[in-house]
């Protein structure tokens, strides 16, 4: 009887070089845009915000009602909310940044996820009749996702403007309820306008 010779399995070919090398140009260029700190943050797109804020101030001030007032704020923010997008876009676009790379996406992330959180918060203040914390709130939570987006950027002036933020939207808690447009013209209007001149200028745009 004959007995079955078992053959040696056959080591695999080898993988071509180029495509070993192009693999792993692959994950350095990706572990170094995950890492990377970005400067895209539009300093233009900030002044622009701040523009906005400052006509909505003006709006809001002469309105009869508060929920009227409130709701001259709440279309000012979604419009600066829809120009930061686009000129976040465009400057990472000129700058050859994907708006998906790692830190520019959890910078996105960061900012926005405490400006959802006020909308909600807003919503059920205003369902309660309660809108006197609301500039306080936008300003605490907005200042929030300022600093820890902050982190991300390669423009260090980004978490101090945060802190500003913060520090405004601490005294806008336990200000006077009149006050409460004036604090946001400054935090939204004047802050945006100040710190945009100052990102476009040192960082191109």
């Amino acid at each position: 009887m004959k007995i079955a010779r078992k053959l040696p399995n056959r080591p695999d070919a080898p993988e071509p070089l180029h495509t070993r090398a192009v693999h792993d140009l692959r994950f350095i260029r990706e572990t170094m845009e995950a890492a990377a700190p970005i400067t895209a943050v539009p300093g233009l797109g900030l002044v622009a915000m701040g523009l906005i804020a400052l006509a909505a101030a003006a709006l809001a001030q002469i309105q009869p009602t508060a929920e009227r007032w409130l709701a001259i704020w709440f279309a000012a923010a979604m419009l600066a909310v829809g120009v930061f997008g686009v000129t976040l876009w465009f400057k990472a676009r000129t700058s050859g940044v994907s708006l998906w790379q790692g830190s520019l996406r959890r910078f996105v992330l960061s900012l926005f996820t405490p400006m959802g959180a006020g909308a909600l918060l807003t919503t059920a203040m205003l369902l309660a009749r309660n809108i006197q914390p609301v500039p306080g709130m936008w300003l605490l939570l907005y200042g929030t996702g300022v600093v820890t987006g902050g982190a991300y950027s390669a423009i260090r002036i980004v978490p101090i403007m945060g802190i500003c933020f913060l520090c405004l939207g601490s005294l806008a808690l336990f200000s006077p309820t009149e006050w409460g447009n004036a604090m946001l013209a400054l935090g939204f209007g004047g802050f945006h306008v100040l710190f945009g001149l100052v990102i476009a200028r040192r960082y191109g745009g």
